[in-house]
């Protein structure tokens, strides 16, 4: 499995009007792997994969408050050919309309 899960934030949401869709992938996962898993998922046409390795940051834990790690992980941003969408990331996305 290559795609995590849809990466849902603020600049994402934004970049969803561009036609651009991002998602956490396995870090071992190459270009060429995620754009034929994003076609086959969601049959869409995928023009480009950009793709960037986030740095874990520090943060606190426990009640001694010791710091942690978090991991590192890899973003997958996937341009799309005009007119083509993908229903995850549009409102009410994802369920199945019913007639």
């Amino acid at each position: 499995m290559i795609i995590v899960k849809p990466l849902v934030t603020e600049k994402s949401m934004t970049d969803v009007s561009k036609g651009k869709y991002s998602f956490v992938v396995t870090k071992d996962a190459a270009k060429t792997a995620i754009k034929s898993a994003i076609k086959a998922q969601f049959s869409v046409t995928v023009l480009r994969v950009a793709t960037s390795i986030v740095k874990g940051k520090m943060h606190r834990v426990g009640s001694r408050r010791q710091e942690a790690l978090k991991p590192e992980w890899k973003k997958a941003t996937v341009t799309l050919k005009k007119g083509d969408k993908i229903a995850l990331f549009e409102p009410g996305g994802g369920e199945e309309k019913k007639k």
